[in-house]
């Protein structure tokens, strides 16, 4: 860049490192989706389709950062996670921020077509972003803990509100009724008066999905042959796993592992 007599403009700028040695998370959340879901239509309690689209751009995010090992998202929110070791941006706060974000935005407007069909997107859609340090193994599992145990709570509330206003309540008098109902209670209530037992439901709903990099067979054209090869590679793929309990840890355990 020449030097010129504005320069020194840029040292306004301020210095957003976050703290070396540390796992890096960048939470997205949707921003007015209340809003956009009721705008676009969406099924209630749970919109596979959206669903599915958040999870699509996690992984879309994922094929483009490199450095994100992990994400867990569930309803309008997604996590990503990145290692210690990790030197993106040089670790400036802003800049992972705003990438992560811009690129969910974007692949969201992109893919939307291929979940929702002619089911016209009216607006565009907006997500806040932030990066947060979590210094031990155990912070992050218990960050991802929280978000998971989030999952089921809301998940379980919303699912039972829809069940007693699909069945003719309004929505102020199916309020009325949880208001102050634990766990075993919505259970009671969906299976003894819509019969629906809570625990079959998929888990996609009561766990939300985990993005993790696999190895897959990828077959792909030879520039040089033009015939099919195969390789092996990472690539990033959706599960609906128990995330707070030990063996999913234990089945991956590359996640945690220095870098």
């Amino acid at each position: 860049m020449a030097n010129s007599k504005y320069e020194y403009v840029r040292h306004f700028e301020t210095v957003d490192k976050v703290l070396p040695n540390t796992w890096l998370v960048v939470r997205i959340d949707g921003r007015g989706f209340h809003r956009f879901s009721q705008t676009h239509e969406f099924q209630k309690p749970n919109d596979r389709r959206a669903l599915e689209l958040m999870n699509q751009c996690a992984i879309e995010v994922m094929k483009d950062i490199k450095d994100i090992i992990l994400a867990y998202g569930q309803s309008d929110e997604f996590s990503f996670v990145l290692p210690k070791s990790c030197n993106l941006y040089s670790r400036r706060a802003s800049k992972i921020a705003s990438t992560v974000a811009s690129l969910f935005a974007a692949n969201y407007v992109m893919h939307w077509g291929k979940y929702f069909g002619d089911h016209k997107l009216q607006y565009a859609p907006c997500f806040d972003s932030r990066v947060v340090c979590y210094p031990s193994d155990q912070n992050l599992r218990d960050y991802l803990s929280w978000r998971q145990a989030d999952c089921h709570i809301n998940n379980l509330y919303n699912t039972t509100f829809w069940a007693i206003v699909h069945s003719g309540k309004t929505e102020i008098e199916s309020e009325e009724i949880l208001r102050g109902t634990f766990s075993k209670d919505k259970h009671e209530i969906l299976f003894t008066n819509h019969n629906i037992n809570y625990n079959k439901l998929e888990d996609i709903y009561k766990k939300g999905s985990t993005i993790i990099r696999k190895k897959t067979l990828v077959t792909s054209i030879s520039p040089n042959t033009g015939k099919p090869v195969e390789r092996t590679k990472l690539v990033p793929c959706a599960l609906y796993d128990d995330i707070i309990g030990q063996e999913f840890w234990d089945t991956y355990p590359e996640l945690l592992k220095e870098r």
